[in-house]
């Protein structure tokens, strides 16, 4: 049956040998242990598999599916569709992507009430079950509401901007060498992608400045 909900054997779930998402080992820790407390979680997304008649390929919910099978569970709540590889390949490359950005002040009401009242405070047993770490569950229920429109202000008048690429392991280690080595020691309090960016603007601000110098020294020559 179709775009239902089923519960469908985790054994005839099969993964999609091109599902591009990556989840950190701290992230995967945390929804092992939302899924272990509750035993609530978003239904996968399959297909009939291609390759396997009687399975299913997963389209969504890849770390869901190995979650619950480390928790042991025999079985996966899971909405089938029935489309075709390329609209597959799109829903890989958009499902995991897509999504919205959290309302501040909203999202600082929920943090305080769960660390009040359901956690009592106890910040680290909250950041085990939460994308954010227990340092900054501290600082963020510590805001009020004005320094939430201070926050949002400063959004709207400095838009952050993703930039995404991909480096081999060895592109890596040089890659992080230099942002450490071009790292501005003065900023303790700013958060490491902060840090990233400024010294990834810092190094390619040096090499303008530097081909621009080399550049002048070519028309100086000629």
């Amino acid at each position: 049956m179709v775009n239902r909900i089923q519960s469908i054997a985790l054994e005839k779930l099969v993964a999609h040998p091109d599902n591009p998402n990556r989840m950190s080992k701290a992230k995967f820790a945390k929804l092992l242990r939302n899924i272990e407390r509750t035993g609530r979680y978003e239904p996968l997304v399959v297909r009939p598999c291609p390759q396997k008649p009687g399975c299913f390929q997963i389209i969504n919910g890849h770390h869901r599916w190995r979650a619950l099978k480390e928790l042991g569970h025999k079985t996966a709540e899971a909405i089938v569709w029935d489309i075709n590889d390329r609209d597959t390949d799109i829903m890989l490359a958009t499902l995991n992507r897509l999504g919205g950005s959290d309302a501040l002040d909203k999202k600082l009401v929920l943090l305080k009430r769960l660390n009040q009242s359901a956690f009592r405070g106890q910040t680290a047993e909250l950041a085990k079950l939460l994308p954010q770490t227990a340092n900054q569950i501290k600082r963020l229920t510590k805001f009020t509401i004005s320094d939430c429109r201070k926050a949002i202000d400063n959004r709207k008048s400095q838009v952050l901007n993703p930039l995404v690429f991909f480096l081999n392991d060895a592109q890596q280690v040089i890659v992080q060498n230099a942002l450490k080595a071009a790292m501005n020691k003065a900023e303790k309090n700013s958060t490491k992608a902060v840090k990233n960016a400024n010294a990834l603007t810092f190094i390619a601000r040096e090499f303008i400045n530097s081909k621009k110098s080399t550049n002048r020294k070519n028309q100086h020559v000629l």
